[in-house]
């Protein structure tokens, strides 16, 4: 038994609909270890159940594992708004917050990440993840930053990607660029709170002074 395999059997066990979406997704989806994996799905629950947000942004829904997630930790009447710009994904998306416990507060919009949430950002968000394009995930914490309220919430995925941001130079593909650049812009931001939790790709928790 692994660590993770000791650290994930002893902590809550995911709901069966999510174990079935986690299932379905490693048959069906290519590149399933985009999917969250369970016992980070549980933290992503619990720090939901913690922060307590109203209002919910997920940029990159992907097969929907992370949103219900969040649907379930966060308090009765918030808004889970996720943002996927994959077209083709709609349809299995829609019929699966339609029926899947907590799909209801979800809102899918479909789209750009950097041309949706300006539109959809009407009042402050409490809690922002952040796991679509890492080439862009520098476009999209100046994006979404000013439009966390104070004491609010970024988390972002992927954060040690694979050990690769280690040496960017022998990794010096776009998207370890990109994390890197992500890393070392929020390291350096004196305006929020962050740590890195080296949690399967790392998990990086902001919080907005």
């Amino acid at each position: 038994m692994t660590l993770d395999e000791y650290a994930t059997a002893h902590s809550d066990r995911q709901p069966d609909h999510l174990a079935a979406l986690y299932r379905h997704t490693h048959l069906t989806r290519l590149y399933p270890r985009m999917c969250c994996e369970p016992l980070q799905g549980r933290l992503l629950k619990m720090l939901a159940r913690m922060i307590a947000p109203r209002r919910v942004l997920e940029l990159g829904t992907f097969s929907g594992y992370s949103t219900l997630c969040f649907a379930e930790g966060s308090p009765d009447g918030a808004e889970i708004h996720t943002v996927e710009i994959d077209d083709e994904a709609e349809p299995a998306l829609r019929e699966l917050f339609a029926s899947a416990p907590g799909g209801d507060r979800v809102t899918l919009h479909i789209g750009d990440a950097l041309d949706v949430v300006p539109a959809i950002s009407a009042e402050p968000w409490d809690l922002v993840f952040i796991d679509a394009n890492k080439r862009l995930y520098t476009d999209y914490y100046r994006m979404v930053k000013p439009l966390v309220r104070p004491g609010g919430y970024i988390i972002a995925d992927n954060t040690l990607w694979s050990g690769k941001v280690l040496d960017t130079d022998a990794n010096h593909d776009a998207q370890t660029a990109g994390v890197d650049d992500f890393n070392r812009l929020v390291a350096d931001d004196t305006e929020v709170e962050k740590v890195i939790i080296p949690l399967r790709d790392g998990l990086t928790i902001i919080r907005k002074k």
